[in-house]
């Protein structure tokens, strides 16, 4: 297991941990941007957003710490920076929301860098699912659990492109944006992650 993950795999719940999306149409992110607009030149604006997206980015947090009051907390900074910061925020032709989340990645990665803790992996048996039906095996008890050890050989940086692209189902342009990479670039990175783990099942399953 890597030193700075612990993958945690969690009982399905009535609603997800993740963060599951939608795709946004084109006229709904020009609308929010409309709206991030009004709320710089007046901060009392920002509200709806902070309605709108509260409970996502909370969730988002507590999937990577399974700890409630830090993701409160966490949250709560996110939302502060944001609003110190939305004088700078420009259109990006993505939903607003993956500005917020990319603050909130940076606010658990400072998190972990100065307490020095293991950053946790929540998963669901939806979550493996979805990555099995990818690599093409079968969902039985004895391939997830051995995909839950294939999971563990992943770096930080991997298992943000399993966790946001698999287990909270985002569309590639939006975790470019939150990963500060391109749109292609993503995408190639995933699939040669799964590549990786569809060989490393394979050899497993073999030992089975």
């Amino acid at each position: 297991m890597f030193s700075n993950l612990q993958i945690s795999r969690t009982l399905a719940k009535n609603e997800p941990m993740g963060v599951f999306r939608k795709t946004v149409s084109e006229d709904a992110v020009l609308g929010e941007w409309a709206e991030v607009q009004a709320a710089q030149r007046d901060p009392a604006l920002f509200r709806p957003l902070y309605d709108r997206y509260f409970e996502p980015i909370y969730r988002f947090i507590f999937r990577r710490t399974g700890d409630e009051e830090l993701a409160a907390d966490l949250c709560s900074q996110v939302f502060l920076k944001a609003m110190q910061k939305l004088d700078g925020y420009n259109y990006r032709g993505v939903p607003f929301s993956s500005w917020l989340f990319k603050i909130a990645s940076n606010e658990i990665s400072q998190h972990y860098r100065q307490t020095q803790k293991t950053r946790i992996v929540s998963v669901e048996d939806t979550d493996l699912t979805s990555v099995m039906d990818e690599v093409e095996e079968d969902d039985s008890e004895l391939h997830k659990l051995n995909l839950v050890k294939v999971l563990d050989t992943l770096d930080q940086k991997e298992m943000q492109l399993i966790e946001m692209r698999f287990f909270e189902q985002r569309p590639f342009k939006e975790i470019a944006d939150v990963l500060g990479m391109t749109e292609s670039n993503a995408k190639v990175k995933t699939y040669r992650i799964l590549e990786r783990l569809k060989t490393k099942l394979t050899k497993l399953t073999d030992l089975s």
